[in-house]
């Protein structure tokens, strides 16, 4: 496929997961992502199971190049400044005032290249009350409210993913290309900055859309009340997932599914609204019903009467579901020194071509020597 962002150079100063991830949707549309790390031991997340290689390390550096910089030290401070001289654009996640004692502020860099798109991520915002307060992934879905939208409502604890980081790599990723676009006419770089806050009060816009126009505090169960969404073991222990939403035909494909059509005139669950009232008595009747049934034998009913549904895989599952190998989702790579490598591709298809060639997350320090090079040739030529 072709790169669509090849003639764009990146250069990274990203660690865990914020910056490392805007820096990775950049390279998977085709930048050329020069990831910055210090000579002991690179990005922290590399060693979060021990080695410098971690899985965490490997989600969100692939198709990147790696050179070791002590940006303290005037030689390595000096080759990073020629590499923002070539540069189009730059990333950092470090709190407020850590970039400038680097030498990787935004007015010194785009001092140096002023068509430079300068992006930095912080937790709390470049100013206020906040700014200077540590934050990870779980303290910004707590500060935006969407904790309380995935935290169950008794036995409260931390669950899922690590959204927040995720989110806002996607946003800052966003917000970058926004500033190529605008550079193309008028030639000049922009300072992007971007918090975790704001990237998930932008994410939960629905629970605040729905607080400010009808004052409701949405709650874990809001949505799948009134997306009328189910989650059923079935005998075989697996899991089916069903998302009715609002059209009438699927309540009744289901009920036919079921083998319960009689339902469609209880007057608990006659219309859309009645269901969502009365959802807890639905769950009720049909959980020991899909424990009848392995989860096959449901997909197989539930897809004859044409009722949303998908089995509610595990990571070990999902990739190798019919779909997603005719969609090749799941690409591998070898490292030269780490060996086999697999990931999941970047979802884009342009012109109908999905891109399955991926470089594997690089060694620290791997490509320093020939990036070094190239800065040689450049300074020759």
């Amino acid at each position: 496929m072709t790169k669509i962002l090849k003639d764009i150079r990146v250069i990274e100063m990203g660690t865990y997961i914020t910056g490392p991830a805007a820096g990775m949707h950049l390279a998977d549309l085709g930048a050329d992502v020069v990831k910055v790390e210090r000579p002991d031991g690179g990005d922290p997340f590399r060693a979060f199971k021990g080695g410098l290689y971690s899985p965490h390390f490997q989600t969100y550096n692939r198709n990147k190049r790696s050179i070791a910089l002590d940006t303290a030290k005037g030689g390595d401070r000096a080759v990073f400044h020629e590499l923002i001289a070539g540069a189009d654009v730059f990333i950092q996640n470090f709190r407020p005032g850590v970039a400038d004692r680097l030498g990787a502020g935004a007015e010194e860099l785009q001092r140096i290249n002023p068509r430079l798109v300068y992006c930095a991520i912080t937790g709390f915002g470049q100013t206020g009350p906040a700014r200077d307060r540590p934050a990870f992934d779980t303290v910004a879905q707590a500060a935006s409210g969407y904790l309380r939208l995935l935290t169950p409502p008794t036995n409260p604890r931390v669950i899922g993913p690590a959204i927040a980081d995720s989110v806002t790599g996607h946003y800052a990723a966003l917000g970058i290309v926004a500033a190529l676009l605008e550079r193309s006419t008028t030639g000049k770089g922009r300072r992007l900055d971007i918090s975790m806050l704001e990237a998930m009060c932008h994410f939960n816009l629905d629970s605040f859309t729905h607080y400010f126009s009808m004052g409701e505090v949405m709650g874990p169960l809001s949505r799948p009340m009134v997306s009328q969404s189910y989650t059923f073991p079935c005998s075989d222990e697996k899991w089916i997932a069903i998302h009715l939403s609002s059209p009438q035909k699927f309540w009744e494909g289901l009920t036919k599914s079921i083998g319960r059509e009689e339902l469609r005139f209880d007057p608990r669950f006659e219309d859309r609204l009645d269901r969502i009232r009365h959802q807890q008595d639905l769950i009720d009747i049909m959980t020991p019903i899909f424990a009848g049934k392995t989860r096959d034998d449901w997909c197989a009913i539930l897809l004859a009467n044409e009722v949303p549904h998908s089995p509610a895989y595990d990571s070990n599952e999902a990739l190798e579901d019919p779909q997603a190998r005719h969609l090749h989702i799941a690409v591998d790579a070898e490292h030269p020194t780490m060996g086999a490598f697999r990931t999941v591709r970047a979802p884009y298809s342009f012109d109908g071509e999905p891109d399955l060639d991926v470089l594997p997350p690089p060694t620290l320090d791997e490509h320093g020597d020939e990036i070094r090079a190239e800065l040689s040739r450049r300074r020759a030529g």
